[in-house]
């Protein structure tokens, strides 16, 4: 529960002849995390002597192409049978999301696999690169048709032909546009080059400021033309492959563009056709393709002799034996171990296998967002687990709103987490935070602000001791006694820890320290609040204090002193609970008083009425959002900042098994 599970490296030989079967029924049992081999050739000159490093299958390259190929054709798939859908329909995929049907394959090796997948693909293919010509041959005529329209618009004034615009054999045009204020200077620059040229001018249309200028003169004065009008900020206009009056070209453009849409949608429905009709398979081949293309490449992580490999994976203790059987039934017994434990404290690389119970087990997502845990170290998952939803509902303390959380993670629950292992986890997340909100709103008497008063009705599991809005003194009393006890929690386990690592000057200078420190403030107190002690409170009190900040300077030089500020801090940061429990109530009953109010201002009763439940509805909204993730946040701050920061040390990395996905596949028995 508190601690990983014991993992040890395992090292397996076996001949060329079995390392496939063995790589195959490793990867399907998802026992190992594989580690690359030739990291231990390289401290191992021995080991280095025998064997050399192995190389991916010849099978990798071939499988990475035909898996690009799948995906390309499984987001077309996906494109095109999500367009259309609304907001009703996202909704409905979080609320009801489809569940992926796992077919049944056979177990292939990777020469008939990668044949077979060659064939699907063929058949596939060929009925998507006929309809992907299609969308492209409309889309590059769309691109065509938009183009010309807007050259037609810039044009519009000139009531001709536009093809009359291009150069012919001995003429020269150059059309663009220029500033209205330029248009005499040049004109009268124009002439100075030649006689043998036309200047034609007339104001742009398309709302923006300058004349449209064409420039016809004979082919050899076209350099020197265009040098001319690039002086006076010309910016020209290319005419393509034109016909008509710019009235012509864009009606006939929109009437194009009109059925142009009309056989876009002809072949998106025949695509949606063939998607519906492939994409499971593909799905699924595209899985088997990301499963076997993961066993061909793993062979690069092992080292090799003449006839045999070698293989090294971090395998958790209590699955040894199976690994084992695996390894020896797949290998027809021809196959040899060593095991590998991990000695004394040198475990930062050891990969970390949490074993918590199905309550604490959605947590460690949240521990995993703050880091990894080290190996050895004590998996603190639990005790979040048991805060978290505790500081989440102290923060928002409203039994309305936590029942609304706990819908909230009931829905994740019931949609996405049947399919997503992390909305599963955030599901249970938000129901058990949820649930301490509706438990702490109704022993605080919040229930959506206020609004029970309104209709008379007292809440009757308010215990009046820790009535939000009376006695908010006795809540921060609570909430500092609780920051005391998780704060101290933090210490025993950084002491735990520190000690198991030899770090006996950081378990004193960082933890020990302040239960010292704790008991002195305990004496103080006791010498001030009771006349019996008196003096010798005093004195013991201040003697611990003292050893404290000794202890504080020899661990950590003359700034440690400092610590107890933070130390303070850290159990006075605890206060927020009460601030954000206070906060979300008091909005709360703003918007309440404030839909009262205008109910009962507005003269015409059903206008006030509906005013007053839009005011009520909209205010909660706004409130529930702001305060939950104000909640969210403070409950995370509280374990990582005031609490992981007495202890956590932190891993590399959470062990990752080298697994096949089985999400759209599974093999036939």
């Amino acid at each position: 529960m508190f601690k990983t599970a014991r993992m040890r490296k395992i090292r397996i030989v076996t001949l060329e002849k079995y390392v496939a079967p063995t790589v195959d029924a490793l990867h399907e049992q998802g026992l190992v995390q594989m580690s690359d081999i030739s990291e231990s050739i390289q401290q191992d000159p021995e080991l280095a002597e025998l064997v050399t490093p192995a190389k991916a299958t010849p099978y990798a390259g071939k499988l990475s192409s035909l898996l690009m190929k799948t995906n390309g054709i499984s987001e077309l798939f996906g494109n095109s049978l999500s367009e259309g859908h609304g907001l009703k329909d996202t909704l409905m995929s979080f609320i009801s999301p489809d569940m992926p049907v796992q077919k049944e394959i056979e177990d292939l090796d990777t020469e008939a696999f990668i044949e077979k997948a060659e064939e699907t693909l063929s058949q596939v293919g060929g009925k998507t690169h006929v309809i992907e010509g299609k969308l492209a041959a409309l889309d590059s005529e769309t691109s065509e048709l938009k183009s010309n329209k807007s050259l037609a618009r810039h044009l519009y004034n000139f009531d001709m032909d536009l093809a009359l615009l291009k150069d012919s054999k001995y003429t020269s045009t150059t059309v663009g546009r220029i500033n209205a204020e330029s248009t005499s200077e040049i004109k009268n620059e124009l002439s100075k080059l030649t006689d043998e040229l036309e200047v034609y001018t007339v104001p742009m249309t398309d709302d923006k400021e300058g004349n449209i200028v064409v420039v016809v003169t004979l082919k050899e004065y076209s350099d020197d033309v265009y040098s001319t009008l690039r002086k006076f900020d010309f910016e020209k206009i290319e005419i393509g492959d034109v016909e008509g009056t710019p009235q012509q070209i864009i009606s006939n453009a929109d009437s194009r563009l009109v059925s142009i849409e009309s056989e876009r949608d002809a072949v998106k429905t025949e695509l949606r056709a063939v998607a519906e009709q492939w994409d499971d398979e593909i799905l699924s081949l595209k899985e088997q393709l990301e499963n076997e293309k993961e066993k061909n490449e793993i062979l690069s992580a092992f080292v090799q002799t003449k006839d045999s490999y070698v293989l090294e994976a971090w395998v958790p203790v209590k699955d040894t034996e199976k690994v084992e059987q695996v390894v020896e039934k797949s290998s027809e017994g021809h196959c040899a171990f060593e095991l590998i434990e991990v000695e004394g404290t040198d475990d930062e690389d050891v990969p970390v296998l949490q074993q918590n119970g199905w309550y604490a087990k959605p947590f460690e997502y949240l521990v995993d967002m703050y880091s990894p845990v080290r190996y050895n170290e004590i998996d603190p998952t639990l005790f979040l687990a048991i805060t978290f939803p505790f500081f989440f509902g102290f923060c928002l303390t409203d039994a309305g709103y936590g029942i609304l959380v706990s819908l909230i993670g009931v829905i994740l629950l019931r949609g996405l987490g049947k399919i997503n292992k992390t909305m599963n986890a955030f599901g249970w997340i938000l129901i058990w935070s949820g649930l301490w909100a509706v438990v702490l709103g109704l022993v605080t008497n919040g229930v959506v602000g206020n609004l029970p008063e309104y209709f008379n009705y007292k809440v009757p599991t308010v215990i009046g001791a820790v009535e939000a809005f009376k006695h908010p003194d006795h809540i921060l009393y609570i909430a500092i006694a609780v920051g005391v006890i998780y704060t101290n929690i933090g210490f025993i386990i950084g002491a735990i820890d520190n000690f198991r690592y030899g770090n006996v000057k950081e378990a004193l200078g960082s933890q020990i320290c302040w239960f010292i420190f704790e008991a002195g403030i305990v004496f103080l107190a006791l010498g001030y609040m009771v006349p019996a002690v008196g003096m010798i409170g005093y004195v013991i009190g201040g003697v611990l204090v003292i050893i404290t900040l000794g202890i504080l300077v020899w661990a950590n030089g003359a700034y440690g002193m400092m610590d107890v500020f933070g130390f303070m801090g850290d159990v006075l940061s605890y206060a927020r609970l009460l601030a954000l429990c206070l906060a979300t109530g008091g909005i709360a009953m703003t918007v309440n008083i404030l839909a009262n109010l205008i109910n009962s201002m507005i003269p015409i009763p059903v206008l006030g009425i509906i005013i007053a439940i839009i005011l009520f509805l909209f205010g909660h909204i706004a409130n529930f959002a702001f305060q939950v993730l104000g909640a969210f946040i403070n409950a995370l701050r509280l374990n990582y900042v005031e609490f992981f920061s007495q202890f956590f040390m932190g891993g590399k990395g959470k062990f990752e098994a080298f697994k096949a996905k089985r999400t759209f596949t599974k093999l036939k028995n």
